[in-house]
């Protein structure tokens, strides 16, 4: 009779191992692999163009050249300008209303799933149909929307996007209405993390809503507002849709951003004419913003964790 033998336990416990492991390449090497070709590639690939001079089809490389030219441009101070102040403005009005409209949202007792639905609304809405909508209101002529309206109270007519004073707030005012719905689902659901407790505390000791969301949910939401705080400045960086589909970086250059410099020198003049360019400003907008990610973090670090 023939006698079998097992293996060490030892042996079985490392060919287990290896079988996992093994398994687990098998399943993550697709993953890395499209992860590779369609977010590495493309960031390797900008860093080598920025280098050259380059219609896709005929190549030179350049070094620096298109840095310095970048940096000569006369219209870059303009498009920083007008960045840094849609930025200012979407902080200003579109950071505190998200959270303004998911702490009434989370008072109200009944119909809370439809005023989520509701204020989530925008964002499903395509950016072109936003903008046709939106250009409907912000028609300057004194019957339209939103000057009809203001001129019940007495105030306008206002020229709206032909205003190189009144363009960039409009387009603020367009960009919150889309993006603040994503937002306050976010709030939504951290203010779901705060014991009702606290809040049952505060009622009876008399506090109105204003010292409940003060003194009991900003703290609890610190965390979540820090990285909301620096998304919101990464985006408003790199806005685009808005300024592209309403005014094309008009009137007289009041709107034109970053990144709308950035479609001009790649397609501004003829296809392909500055794609160095393009790609130099463009990896000089992601350092500036890599660089001012990484203060942020480590400056709010302490306030996220205590």
């Amino acid at each position: 009779m023939a006698v079998t033998t097992r293996p060490p336990s030892r042996a079985r416990a490392r060919t287990g191992r290896l079988g996992a492991s093994l398994s687990t390449a098998v399943f993550a090497v697709p993953l890395v692999v499209i992860f590779g070709v369609f977010s590495w590639w493309p960031i390797v690939r900008a860093g080598v163009m920025s280098f050259q001079e380059t219609n896709l089809i005929t190549t030179t490389w350049v070094g620096l050249d298109n840095v310095r030219a970048v940096l000569a441009d006369p219209l870059l101070p303009v498009a920083i300008r007008n960045t840094a102040w849609f930025a200012l403005l979407a902080l200003i009005f579109g950071y505190p209303i998200p959270l303004l409209a998911a702490v009434l949202m989370s008072e109200v007792r009944r119909r809370k799933g439809l005023y989520s639905a509701l204020a989530y609304l925008p964002v499903v809405v395509p950016p072109v149909v936003a903008v046709l909508l939106w250009k409907f209101f912000f028609d300057p002529r004194p019957e339209g929307v939103f000057n009809e309206i203001l001129g019940w109270v007495g105030l306008g007519p206002f020229p709206w996007l032909q205003s190189m004073t009144w363009a960039m707030p409009s387009l603020v005012l367009e960009a919150t209405w889309a993006a603040a719905g994503g937002t306050v689902i976010i709030y939504l659901a951290a203010l779901t993390s705060v014991p009702a407790e606290l809040y049952d505390a505060a009622e009876v000791d008399g506090a109105s809503i204003w010292r409940k969301v003060w003194h009991v949910t900003l703290p609890h939401l610190r965390g979540v507002l820090l990285i909301t705080l620096i998304l919101q400045v990464i985006g408003t960086a790199q806005v685009f849709v808005e300024p592209y589909l309403f005014t094309g970086g008009g009137p007289a250059n009041a709107t034109l951003t970053i990144l709308l410099l950035i479609y001009r020198y790649a397609f501004g003049q003829s296809l392909g004419a500055d794609y160095g360019q393009a790609t130099a400003l463009s990896l000089m907008l992601a350092i500036v913003l890599g660089v001012l990610s990484l203060v942020y973090f480590r400056l709010t670090r302490s306030w996220s964790t205590s």
